[in-house]
């Protein structure tokens, strides 16, 4: 069989239809979900079409928020990535990935019900929103709305890059028809739907994703001969997979600072948190923080689980394989039955689809609701609610257009892209938003200092590769970002006594 050498498929080079055929249901699926969303919201799902379009109108019940919390948090590098470096360094990479089935409890936790409360209080629509209310800042709302698109960007990209990767190399079709397929689609029904069909098609992508994995896991089991036979294979030759710190390939470092990249901060990721915003009640979000942490819980530790298994079956080196980012995909079309590896992809590219439309629509967010109407509104001008539809279809339709055509000429590594990203935003975002909301001393100057100060700082790491003690350069920037907020706490003015009554009154 075939691996993905040089653009060639890991199958045939024609493709089968079979394999084609279910993904192709799927994404008429998702069409169809923004289409009756649209028509709901047409016919009386509320007045106010901006509270709509980008949270939901506050309406969200426990399962869904659950879900699409967890799909967006979840991205092809999980699903790809992820699982081909837990094949090449095993269960340490299991040991280091395992922090993030605390995220979907933390992030909803700490900041949910906050986020929830004072959104209601002054009308917020945006994290952007709360940042400019607490502050008191346009120019810091809308850098915050500038570093929200410019790293969703990035993060879309490597999705885009990722889910036509991955679709190619295991249906045998080109990577530009599957970069049109499921990255025009997500696109369409991500403007056409807003929010809600974001959430809703999130859902299902969720489900899709689990019911991917226990089909690749069970054929993994079954073309390895059983669980035991596949461990004791790697017993004999593979024996440091079995250590937490795979003879050297998981030092320390690695440990400490992937809990910070992908664990810890991502507690404070713009997309994450705006979820906060869209709950109906509290009970909606208890039942949230428990259903997203149990199936987190499952998909991370399967997916990865599985991808140590699949050692079992693909037993040469990874050159062989093409590299890391080719293991899972070499994997399906290795062990799962023709007629089913449509279904089982479906799962991947889900995960891919719905991290797309969520940062996309928070992107659009950032762009009509926090900068164009926060302009308009200063100005007294009125902008109709058509004038408000149109431009924010277009806006979501324009960013998403942009990094597609961006992904036409993909980049390798897309797990490199997708944690630039990720340790931008948490640079930015994560002292602004756990100190700005939980601390009466958090000022302006603040605030600026650690989200202008602290990207700069970790961008500039990163462009000239500078580590120290060879940690990931998101400790760099989260410190500096935390000692920027800190000395612009105590050297800058207070925050107005008018503010403090609003966000901190049981103190006062």
């Amino acid at each position: 069989m075939p691996l993905m050498e040089g653009g060639r498929s890991l199958v045939a080079e024609t493709g089968h239809l079979s394999t084609l055929l279910p993904l192709l249901v799927f994404m008429f699926g998702m069409v169809g979900i923004s289409l009756f969303v649209r028509y709901q919201q047409r016919t009386g799902f509320g007045s106010n079409f901006v509270q709509q379009y980008f949270i939901g109108n506050h309406d969200l019940g426990g399962f869904v928020l659950a879900m699409t919390t967890v799909a967006t948090y979840s991205s092809v590098s999980s699903f790809v990535g992820g699982p081909g470096m837990a094949w090449q360094v095993g269960f340490g990479w299991i040991y280091m990935a395992v922090v993030q089935v605390t995220a979907i409890f933390l992030v909803l936790g700490i900041f949910g019900k906050r986020v929830a409360l004072l959104s209601r209080k002054f009308h917020a629509v945006t994290v952007v929103d709360i940042i400019r209310e607490r502050f008191r800042s346009d120019f810091i709302a809308g850098m915050a709305a500038f570093i929200i698109v410019l790293f969703f960007c990035g993060t879309m990209t490597a999705q885009f890059v990722g889910g036509a990767k991955l679709f190619a190399a295991v249906t045998g079709y080109s990577y530009e028809m599957g970069l049109v397929l499921f990255g025009l689609v997500v696109v369409i029904y991500t403007s056409i739907g807003g929010f809600r069909a974001v959430a809703l098609t999130d859902t299902c992508c969720a489900i899709m994703m689990m019911i991917g994995i226990a089909l690749l896991l069970y054929y993994v089991l079954e073309a390895g001969g059983g669980y035991a036979a596949v461990m004791e294979h790697i017993r004999v030759h593979e024996p440091q997979m079995l250590e937490p710190f795979s003879a050297g390939k998981m030092p320390w470092g690695i440990y400490l600072t992937q809990w910070i990249l992908v664990g810890i901060c991502t507690i404070a990721l713009p997309q994450s948190v705006v979820r906060g915003i869209s709950y109906k009640d509290t009970k909606g979000l208890h039942h949230a923080m428990l259903i997203g942490t149990v199936v987190i819980g499952f998909m991370n530790i399967g997916i990865n689980f599985t991808g140590i298994l699949a050692h079992g079956v693909l037993t040469g080196d990874l050159a062989s394989y093409g590299g890391v980012d080719n293991i899972i995909p070499t994997t399906i079309v290795t062990v799962m039955p023709q007629s089913l590896v449509g279904l089982a992809i479906i799962g991947p590219l889900a995960a891919s689809i719905s991290t797309i439309s969520g940062l996309l629509i928070v992107a659009s967010s950032a762009i009509i609701k926090d900068v164009y109407l926060h302009y308009q509104e200063k100005r007294n001008r009125e902008v109709s609610t058509g004038q408000i539809r149109l431009l924010s279809i277009v806006a979501t339709a324009v960013i998403g257009a942009v990094v597609f055509v961006i992904a036409l000429t993909p980049p390798s590594l897309i797990w490199l892209i997708n944690m630039f990203a990720f340790g931008g935003l948490e640079t930015a975002f994560f002292w602004t938003l756990l100190l700005g909301l939980f601390w009466r001393r958090a000022n302006r100057l603040g605030a600026f200092l650690s989200m202008g100060g602290g990207t700069i700082v970790y961008c500039l790491a990163q462009g000239t590769g500078f580590k120290i003690m060879e940690l990931h350069q998101i400790t760099i920037g989260i410190t500096c970002s935390l000692i920027f907020f800190l000395l612009g706490s105590y050297l800058g003015k207070p925050s107005e006594k008018q503010v403090l009554e609003k966000f901190f009154p049981e103190e006062l």
